[in-house]
């Protein structure tokens, strides 16, 4: 079993930190604190306008026709929700979140090189700026030749925001890993007893410091090859496609483990927090993250295997690690599983909000994970799967149900920490139920389109009965997760000024196990009356 002590760091002395806080000093201050924060904010307001985006495109796809805009129009909102949604929320939210946690769990005294994660900041929000002014209409995947043809004039800033991209990964990279290691210098103890924050840290590191730069690369080819500098991916100049291919993909598949892995390490931070005892395993946690980072790599090419006739041994390769993924995936989970098994959950846990969020985002990485288990298998994705709506139900039940629960479940556990109240726990038990409803109901009926071949990236469609009433489901459950996320807004807002005053931990650490929590033998003892 993990160490308790390790856990126990987590937990600050509430107060207003917003309030004495300086707008100079939320952006330039080196506190931890207040990088995640700034971070956090930012991640807010790209959840924001990608979620406006989504709704915009859901509303025009609720009936067959065209309603509101015409396929370019769509597409373009279509591209700006997927880059905004995966570059500039997810993996700058978990990272975030993982900068204001990661000192105070790991005992250490500051968060490493900020000057990184300061640049890392600013050059994120640049990317933002670009690709909202450039609208490209290329998808979140910039394929070419498409990407070098169809867009407007304006294309050249999206090439800029991909490089940015890469670049602004990369210092959050430096950033984390060495924070990891001012844990290994202080305490002098072996990488296996590091806290599995720490691990989630390390790993996040590893994936960033390598695959990002690709992904700069290949922006900054686009860009030369769409200013006729160059000719490498550009078919009509001698350029090739599958170039392109291969190195985006190498970034991309990574790249849906960049919001995954800090956030796994958030989960292993608050769950023995909220519960009161230690994780179930820490070797397992160790070897899942190590698992992880190495199969991550391994896997890339199945997102293009339909396309590409390669030698079978190379195609078995990636079908083989694809499926090996679901070894570390198993780990983590079971892990989290017999932690909660482990031993009893107070009532008072179970009603706090970042609890409830921890366990619904468990519930939808579970979900995610089996039906993600056949995406990587030759013969189904080739034939049944690949471009329907399977595929994008499958990562929106990890980003959506998984990554972004965990977020709100850190915030709301963060919450008390930096503005010494409490939120309104009436709001946020609301937010909790509409998020559980409305990404639920998402995420099933795009399988459920998935299953009737419904193709990804088209604005207009057939009035079939098995299209069209997934379709109209799909925009009502959308507008239920937006409506949760306006109440999760409001909440934080009017709680931050009017909310409860805190004066003591909002989350009192539970008595450790078999030392005087309720239902233990320990407990019984101490409530038994004496003879």
């Amino acid at each position: 079993m993990a160490d308790w002590n390790d856990h126990e760091n987590l937990t600050w002395a509430p107060e207003d930190l917003i309030s004495k806080t300086s707008f100079k000093d939320l952006l330039f201050s080196d506190e931890a604190r207040l990088i995640g924060l700034k971070g956090i904010l930012l991640s807010l307001i790209m959840l924001a306008l990608g979620g406006v985006m989504a709704l915009t495109f859901r509303t025009e796809l609720a009936q067959p026709g065209i309603q509101f805009f015409e396929a370019k129009t769509y597409i373009s909102a279509l591209t700006l929700h997927g880059m905004i949604m995966v570059f500039g929320f997810a993996i700058p939210m978990t990272i975030s979140i993982m900068y204001y946690m990661l000192p105070k769990a790991l005992g250490v005294e500051k968060l490493e090189s900020p000057w990184a994660a300061h640049l890392s900041f600013w050059t994120i929000l640049a990317a933002g700026v670009l690709l909202i002014i450039g609208r490209p209409d290329f998808t979140w995947t910039f394929y070419v030749p498409l990407s070098l043809r169809v867009a407007g004039s304006t294309v050249w800033m999206g090439y800029i925001a991909i490089v940015l991209v890469g670049v602004s990964e990369v210092l959050a990279g430096i950033t984390l890993l060495n924070t990891a290691r001012a844990w290994k210098r202080k305490t002098g103890g072996r990488w296996i007893d590091m806290p599995l924050i720490g691990w989630g840290a390390l790993t996040e590191a590893g994936f960033l410091i390598i695959s990002a730069p690709v992904l700069s690369l290949v922006g900054a080819i686009m860009l030369t090859d769409y200013l006729k500098i160059t000719a490498i991916y550009d078919p009509a100049r001698g350029g090739d496609a599958l170039t392109f291919l291969w190195m985006f993909w190498f970034y991309g598949h990574p790249a849906v483990y960049l919001p995954l892995v800090p956030i796994i390490g958030v989960l292993y931070a608050l769950l023995p927090r909220l519960l009161g005892r230690p994780l179930w395993s820490q070797k397992s946690g160790v070897v899942a993250f190590t698992l992880l980072f190495v199969l991550g790599f391994g896997v890339w090419h199945h997102h293009f295997q339909p396309n590409v006739t390669i030698h079978g041994w190379i195609q078995a390769t990636f079908e083989f690690m694809t499926m090996m993924v679901i070894i570390p995936s198993s780990l983590h989970v079971f892990n989290w599983i017999a932690t909660l098994w482990s031993g009893p959950i107070s009532a008072e846990t179970k009603n706090w909000i970042p609890f409830k969020f921890t366990i619904g985002a468990i519930f939808m990485i579970i979900l995610g994970g089996v039906s993600g288990f056949i995406n990587g298998q030759i013969s189904i994705n080739t034939d049944f799967i690949h471009n329907t709506y399977w595929i994008p139900a499958h990562f929106h039940t990890i980003f959506l149900g998984f990554i972004a629960q965990m977020s709100m479940a850190a915030i709301y556990f963060l919450f008390p920490y930096f503005t010494g109240r409490m939120f309104h726990p009436g709001l946020a038990n609301l937010h909790f139920w509409l998020w559980q409803l409305g990404i639920f109901a998402q995420v099933m009926l795009m399988f459920a389109l998935g299953l009737a071949y419904f193709p990804r990236w088209v604005v207009d469609y057939l009035p079939l009965p098995e299209w069209v009433v997934p379709q109209f489901g799909l925009t009502v459950a959308g507008f239920v997760v937006g409506l949760g996320f306006l109440v999760f807004i409001v909440n934080m807002l009017i709680s931050a000024r009017r909310g409860e005053v805190v004066t003591e931990d909002p989350w009192p650490v539970p008595d450790r196990l078999g030392d005087g929590v309720p239902g233990t033998d320990a407990a019984a003892e101490a409530a038994a009356p004496a003879e």
